[in-house]
């Protein structure tokens, strides 16, 4: 078993990074997921996000966004949209972008599962990525569009807790 992972972010235009490691943490839709050498096999779709990994006992942090992530025999392959360096990121213009984008949501009227609104959420969501990969990160924040309500309907009496749910899996109605 081989001690070092290569890692490999790809990106429509062409190769961003190649390198060994010795361990790795990659965004996920389902969240935050570890690598060490030895690690089973994975494919897993991407969330823009850190990614952070040690290379000769330093560690690193660059900026991936969407994209799908595949392990096997110690190969890590990121295939991404988006990949910034954290000199490459200009914190005043990453600002500005946030705080347009944020504008741009709170102005918008359409429906919250649009491809439009979708397209705003991660506009606002890379320039937090920026901001955080600088030091600077901006508070947390969940856009509700991203998610919908659904009711819980095993409880008999009372209130009815409601649940997020962030698929189609989950039926609109509370129906089981």
């Amino acid at each position: 078993m081989s001690q070092l992972i290569t890692l490999e972010i790809v990106t429509p235009d062409g190769a961003k990074l190649s390198t060994e490691v010795s361990e790795l943490t990659a965004p996920s839709v389902e969240g935050e997921f570890g690598v060490m050498p030895g690690h089973r096999p994975l494919m897993a779709a991407l969330a823009a996000g850190l990614v952070r990994y040690r290379a000769g006992g330093e560690l690193h942090e660059v900026a991936v966004g969407p994209g799908f992530v595949e392990l096997h025999d110690d190969k890590a392959t990121l295939l991404t949209d988006r990949y910034l360096e954290k000199g490459s990121v200009d914190p005043v213009v990453a600002r500005l972008e946030l705080k347009e984008a944020d504008e741009a949501i709170e102005r918008f009227d359409g429906d919250p599962s649009s491809a439009e609104y979708q397209l705003l959420v991660e506009r606002e969501v890379w320039a937090a990525v920026q901001l955080e990969l600088y030091g600077d990160p901006p508070p947390p924040m969940v856009r509700l569009g991203q998610f919908r309500v659904v009711q819980d309907t095993s409880v008999n009496e009372g209130i009815e807790p409601a649940r997020m749910a962030d698929d189609d899996s989950a039926p609109a109605d509370g129906a089981h």
